[in-house]
């Protein structure tokens, strides 16, 4: 064997033995996904990027490949959406959600494509440069959600929607497993499901209860809109955000299938709003949740005492907000989506005046 062909055959394993790390490791094989809609975003172990399928109730797991890279803070893209256009050949464009590749520092978007809003992801590299991920030519694992929402629009007047559209309104990857918040069709249809990764069996939820204190009573029916797992007094929890804006804490020891739980209110944030998104960071020795609204603009809330026993069980009417302390973030406003870029920094989707950008910002 000449040398040239010896090293193009070290070449050619090395790349074929690149290609089926995650086949051999996380079971993720090569093949043609049925994905009818990429909406939110997580990512797991080694580059694997979870893209939720409410459309097809479905999560998939891609090997993305990028497991390096230098998280750099200062890309800023303008008039974002002709720019996803001309990348994609496509119009129009509907950004879903947003990722940070924390191995990589690359920015991640799942899109809506085209008339038919077919699912589209788009990675944003360190020099700002946008490329299409060609979601069949990845290794994937699909796992199917059990008992989802008809895909079906349902009620009348401003009170009509398809549920299917709620299959999954959150998504989170923490101690091997993907936590999975949103509708099922069931009487009592907020639900978190809990998928250990490499999937295997599907969850069918665990209904969670919440007081809900702008309502003035206990509700099971609202969807989680954005969540965070974090750690209180060091046993895991998830912190949710509800329309409305209920803010409850979860013990995720008690989010077992078959098994409602009522979780705790930590806060009211005012009504008439929904929570987009919602990151969590540490800051002069103090942490915070960041969290994107509606209607209220991007809210630092302090953690301090966030786990605390006692909850909101009072109603708090007119508007009002009780519960943990917040400020509003006046710089950030028009955010609908974020996440953290290091420990210094979030990656900020802004809309304002009917344009999009994105850019990196120092964490308040």
């Amino acid at each position: 064997m000449s040398r040239t062909h010896w090293i193009g055959y070290v070449v050619m394993a090395l790349l074929f033995s690149s290609s089926l790390q995650a086949d051999n490791k996380w079971g993720l094989k090569e093949g043609s996904p049925d994905i009818k809609s990429a909406g939110h975003l997580a990512f797991g172990p080694d580059g694997v990027l979870f893209v939720g399928d409410a459309k097809g109730a479905a999560v998939f797991a891609f090997d993305t490949g990028d497991i390096k890279g230098e998280a750099k803070a200062d890309r800023e893209i303008a008039d974002l959406i002709p720019k996803l256009s001309k990348a994609l050949a496509a119009t129009p464009i509907v950004v879903n959600d947003l990722a940070v590749n924390p191995l990589s520092g690359n920015i991640y978007l799942s899109l809506s494509v085209g008339a038919d809003a077919a699912a589209g992801l788009v990675q944003i590299d360190g020099t700002g440069s946008i490329t299409e991920i060609k979601l069949a030519k990845l290794a994937f694992q699909k796992a199917t959600l059990p008992n989802p929402p008809e895909d079906k629009v349902a009620g009348e007047g401003p009170k009509a929607r398809n549920r299917r559209n709620e299959a999954i309104t959150d998504m989170a990857y923490v101690d091997g497993k993907v936590l999975i918040a949103g509708l099922v069709n069931a009487a009592a249809p907020s639900t978190v499901r809990e998928l250990a990764f490499p999937f295997a069996k599907s969850d069918e939820g665990t209904n969670v209860e919440i007081y809900h204190a702008a309502h003035g009573k206990v509700e099971n029916y609202a969807a989680i809109r954005t969540f965070i797992p974090f750690n209180v007094d060091g046993s895991p929890a998830l912190l949710a955000g509800f329309t409305c804006t209920p803010l409850v804490r979860f013990p995720l020891t008690a989010i077992e299938a078959g098994k409602p739980v009522r979780g705790t209110t930590v806060a009211e944030l005012g009504n008439r709003n929904t929570p987009l998104d919602m990151i969590m960071y540490t800051k002069g020795g103090e942490s915070f949740l960041l969290m994107a609204n509606s209607a209220h603009g991007v809210m630092k809330i302090s953690t301090k005492e966030i786990g605390r026993s006692e909850g909101l069980t009072t109603p708090v009417s007119g508007g009002g907000t009780a519960g943990q302390a917040f400020e509003t973030i006046k710089e950030l406003e028009g955010t609908t989506q974020l996440d953290r870029l290091g420990e210094k920094h979030a990656v900020v989707l802004m809309t304002k005046d009917g344009s999009a950008a994105l850019k990196t910002v120092v964490l308040p």
